[in-house]
């Protein structure tokens, strides 16, 4: 990207002009073993490495984000994360943007050298990383930093819907916040000033209630669509009308499911583009 500011734009428009033009959906890149095996792929690197082309394939021009799960790439080793910054490059030469979950958190020089494996030059440079806050919000300091630098996002985990999560996230402090909120209006803070912020929250789509979205100015990765049991109508019960249209339904396990054929996969997008066209209106 050229250093002239006159030609630079941040994460945050890109991905907002990504899902006017594409539509909303996130989707996922989990070659988790059963899906391999569903596929008829080995279970190794080069099992994952015809997944992840096949998905390239389908995908690829076509939604507004897609968000390899790096975990399923780190299994195999150096062989597993090769394939991984492959499908970064395919993804990115067509003009995609990706998202690294890598749910990375960690303190000082650490969490500055994540933020450069995932926002920086490198093989593993992506769009976008999902971080974890809960050493603080201050801890994604670094990642904040080199993606406001570089014109990339970050994803924080704010409100998750596994039923391990709620209790932490949802202790109420001294000012009468949870923490999923504080982590909320921390991003928020971080967006302030901008068009479209690059700072989006994980808020899951099967939560009972989720925290005040309406300041936070930047995108919603909301997991947990289709096969885990959330849909159009969860999602209106947690999102404001007013923030519809920055909400990005992660759908993964359902889209998957319909490989491994490229085009049986482009058919599941295109039919659940049309199920979350109502964000955009």
């Amino acid at each position: 990207m050229s250093d002239s500011t006159a030609t630079r734009t941040s994460f945050g428009v890109r991905l907002r002009e990504s899902m006017r033009e594409h539509g909303p959906l996130c989707v996922g890149i989990d070659p988790h073993p059963p899906l391999l095996r569903a596929w008829g792929l080995s279970e190794d690197a080069a099992g994952v490495a015809k997944f992840a082309d096949a998905c390239v394939r389908a995908f690829a021009g076509r939604v507004a984000l897609v968000k390899p799960q790096v975990a399923f790439f780190e299994t195999y080793g150096s062989a597993g994360i090769l394939v991984l910054e492959e499908t970064i490059a395919a993804l990115r030469s067509a003009g995609t943007l990706v998202l690294a979950d890598a749910k990375r958190g960690d303190i000082g020089s650490t969490m500055d050298a994540y933020a450069h494996a995932w926002l920086g030059a490198g093989p593993l440079g992506t769009d976008a990383v999902t971080v974890s806050p809960y050493l603080g919000f201050g801890s994604l300091a670094p990642a904040l930093e080199l993606a406001r630098a570089n014109d990339r996002g970050v994803f924080v985990l704010a409100a998750t819907s596994n039923p391990e999560a709620v209790e932490l996230q949802n202790i109420t402090g001294a000012d009468g916040r949870t923490i999923a909120q504080r982590m909320v209006d921390d991003a928020a803070a971080a967006n302030a000033g901008a068009e479209f912020g690059s700072v989006g929250v994980v808020v899951g789509a099967t939560l009972d209630s989720a925290p005040d979205l309406s300041r936070l100015n930047g995108p919603i990765l909301m997991p947990g669509v289709g096969a885990q049991g959330g849909g159009a109508d969860s999602i209106r019960a947690l999102v404001p009308a007013a923030d519809l249209a920055a909400v990005l339904p992660n759908v993964s396990r359902e889209v998957l499911q319909a490989g491994p054929t490229v085009s049986a996969l482009r058919d599941k997008v295109a039919e659940l583009a049309a199920e979350f066209a109502f964000l955009q209106d």
